[in-house]
């Protein structure tokens, strides 16, 4: 797979778009298989002296069985005409089918564990720092619950050191 190794601090890149409305795949590994899904709550920044991303994942999720064992987490960002791939990728579970395949998408385990695709055109490899399970009592405004948390599964967020970023 080729792609280049860019400096984020040199790149113009609006996370706020690239997550929120182009939609990210995060994905991690466990035992040499991988599972992804699609995410567009998240974000970018520095924390700790380290430039990181933030994700969040359901505790249904199978992907959350990757993410916790695994040491890497990638977001992996495709042009619109994967927008299809990324809906497959959000709507069905790798406990049921082989979704990855199902969209379309060449996953490439790295030797950190790290999952990238051969269609992505960025990704962002993070080394997770810190993973916190949300609860009720940690929010501060209570209306957001009855909005994103009716059925009360909160989620994990993860904070990950962002130790590449790969263009295509």
């Amino acid at each position: 797979m080729n792609y280049n190794l860019i400096d984020l601090n040199g790149e113009n890149i609006n996370f706020f778009n690239k997550i929120g409305k182009d939609w990210a795949l995060l994905s991690a590994s466990k035992d040499g298989k991988c599972n992804g899904m699609t995410v567009s709550w998240g974000g970018t920044g520095v924390l700790w002296g380290k430039n990181v991303f933030f994700c969040f994942v359901r505790p249904q999720r199978f992907t959350k069985t990757f993410t916790d064992a695994s040491d890497t987490i990638t977001l992996s960002f495709f042009d619109d005409d994967k927008k299809d791939a990324l809906k497959i990728c959000g709507s069905k579970s790798g406990r049921d089918c082989d979704k990855l395949t199902l969209a379309g998408l060449t996953p490439v385990i790295g030797k950190n564990g790290e999952v990238d695709y051969e269609e992505s055109k960025l990704t962002l490899v993070g080394r997770k720092l810190f993973a916190q399970d949300i609860t009720e009592d940690s929010f501060v405004d209570k209306s957001l619950i009855s909005t994103w948390y009716p059925a009360k599964d909160y989620h994990t967020v993860y904070v990950c050191e962002i130790i590449e970023a790969r263009k295509k």
